[in-house]
């Protein structure tokens, strides 16, 4: 190893020693070693190894003499920060005119993951810009709605910090679609078609118009309506915006405005059976809601040409269209109607069952609104498809919850020990390396010197005959263990691991994991009085505490 790294070893022992009253956490150091230096991670042991004797060193200066070490050399002990920030590109006239953006989800269920990508570029640009963002509800498919969405989505916007400025539902909308397909017809721009679906597509895919396109406009009127007066069954005829009926791109030739839907809708029942097709609702309400700029995803670029056919009919200006590259989530339930079936199933414990990517299950997990923000915009809006990362996110979450998390021990499956060979043993850990000011988590063995270390680290101190019950004491193998000092400078000797453990004066506790399973232990009841919902169970991860009582703690598992 060389002395420059020994160097840096020093200074950050000394400057966490200097926050913590004279002590120096090894563990801490570790952390800000493999941090800063990613090239030792390779060599965790060895750098392990001269962090604790550097560590044990300056924990024996004490604190006068650290904190003179640190002033001859410059050095603060406030641990310094470095903020990266991101910024999404300048969005294109929005210095010029005020601008309204929209989300507009389906209300078919909460949220997911992927629904707060575009949630969240449009808020941080009205943000920016001072602008209106609107939330459309396009509920104009009457089979695929849940009504419990329509105050869900909003929910869910609320906890994400998007801020909503008005709120439209399109199932309210439907006559102003039948007007404006009316004047489409009038125009010649639109017309009734009753060929048979595959017919009417055949063509369309051949560069060849259906019989019923060019038929004269009271004809087209005629049929129109008997659409709105049910005299057509459902399936029997659709009203269809013309465009170039030779398009390079096929998917934008003649494209279905109204179709018939006999089934009721939630909220508006057996009132309307003519509904409207996205991309006429979408290019009128786009327009009477005054969009200046328009996020979404790739996929939606023949969309995007469709709606641009409606414009150019009424003359009406168009928005300014973004389309961002799509995304793969991986490993992640997010379609409604499965999560809806598994929950109907008793599968799924509801709408936030911790093995969905639902917006409701991020924050019982407790992943924070500022890591997903923060996601999105470092994604920012290329046209390049991109794989989520969940490391990523959590890496982001790390940050924001790690400076705020208080740490405790959780020993999962637990196996009993007693001590002997000492009458008492005094110990105490900081609720937080790097904030002295939280306090701490003081021990006191006594009487009962009773003990439970994981099965895993059992089977560990049964091979390795010695072990240190973190932040109390040195223990040698036996069956009562045997108490062999507090030196934790012994440790750089090799031979002997720091474990978690808890007394017999714990609590049991379940934390329920991403895929479903549940990790049971005990708690130490120092966790009890806790204030805050997220912490930390050492060399476990991060968990959101949602109940505790003396009885029982139960938590959600967040990540490592």
């Amino acid at each position: 190893m060389s002395e420059p790294i020994e160097e840096t070893i020093r200074k950050l022992a000394l400057q966490n020693a200097v926050r913590f009253n004279g002590t120096a956490n090894p563990k801490a150091i570790v952390g800000s070693i493999l941090g800063t230096c990613p090239e030792y991670r390779s060599k965790v042991a060895e750098v392990t190894e001269i962090i604790n004797g550097i560590v044990a060193e300056v924990n024996a200066l004490g604190l006068d003499k650290q904190k003179a070490e640190l002033d001859a050399a410059g050095i603060s002990a406030k641990k310094e920060k470095k903020v990266r920030t991101y910024e999404l590109p300048a969005l294109e006239g929005a210095d010029q005119k005020k601008p309204v953006m929209r989300i507009a989800p389906g209300p078919s269920g909460p949220l997911h993951i992927g629904h707060t990508r575009v949630s969240i570029l449009n808020d941080e640009y009205c943000k920016r810009y001072n602008g209106e963002l609107v939330l459309r509800f396009e509920d104009t498919n009457p089979e695929k709605i849940d009504p419990d969405a329509y105050d869900m989505i909003p929910e869910d916007l609320d906890w994400l910090g998007v801020d909503i400025t008005k709120k439209f539902i399109q199932s309210e909308r439907f006559e102003m679609y039948y007007d404006y397909t009316r004047q489409l017809i009038e125009m010649g721009h639109a017309y009734v078609c009753t060929c048979d679906a595959e017919d009417w597509r055949k063509k369309k895919e051949a560069k060849q118009a259906c019989p019923c396109r060019d038929l004269p406009v009271n004809e087209q009127l005629d049929r129109y309506t008997k659409m709105m007066d049910g005299t057509y069954p459902e399936g029997s005829a659709i009203a269809v915006v013309k465009t170039a009926i030779d398009h390079p791109n096929p998917a934008v030739r003649d494209f279905v405005a109204l179709r018939i839907v006999d089934a009721p809708h939630p909220l508006t029942g057996s009132k309307y059976r003519c509904y409207p097709m996205m991309n006429l609702s979408v290019a009128i309400d786009d327009h009477l809601m005054g969009m200046t700029h328009v996020i979404r995803g790739k996929d939606h670029l023949n969309n995007t040409n469709r709606q641009e056919y409606i414009f150019d009919y009424f003359g009406w200006e168009k928005p300014r269209y973004y389309h961002y590259g799509l995304v793969n989530i991986p490993d992640t339930v997010l379609k409604t109607s499965l999560i809806k079936q598994s929950i109907r199933d008793g599968e799924y414990t509801g709408w936030n069952d911790v093995r969905t990517g639902t917006v409701r299950a991020l924050e019982r997990r407790g992943i924070k609104p500022e890591a997903i923000r923060r996601y999105w915009v470092e994604s920012g809006m290329k046209s390049v498809d991109i794989e989520f990362s969940w490391d990523n996110l959590y890496g982001m979450n790390r940050d924001v919850i790690d400076p705020v998390s208080n740490r405790y021990f959780f020993v999962q499956n637990p196996v009993e020990y007693t001590i002997d060979g000492v009458d008492s043993i005094i110990g105490k850990a900081p609720k937080h390396p790097d904030h002295a000011e939280n306090g701490f988590r003081e021990y006191n063995i006594a009487g009962d010197k009773t003990f439970f270390i994981s099965e895993k680290d059992s089977a560990t101190f049964t091979e390795d005959r010695r072990i240190r019950l973190k932040d109390l004491c040195n223990l040698d193998y036996g069956t009562p263990a045997v108490y062999a000092g507090t030196d934790i400078s012994a440790m750089k000797k090799g031979g002997m691991r720091a474990v978690q453990w808890v007394s017999r004066d714990s609590t049991p506790c379940e934390v329920y994991m991403p895929d479903g399973t549940v990790a049971s232990g005990l708690v130490e009841n120092a966790l009890l009085s806790e204030k805050s919902d997220i912490v930390q169970f050492e060399r476990f991860g991060f968990v959101r505490i949602e109940s505790r009582d003396k009885d029982k703690v139960t938590a959600v598992f967040t990540h490592n």
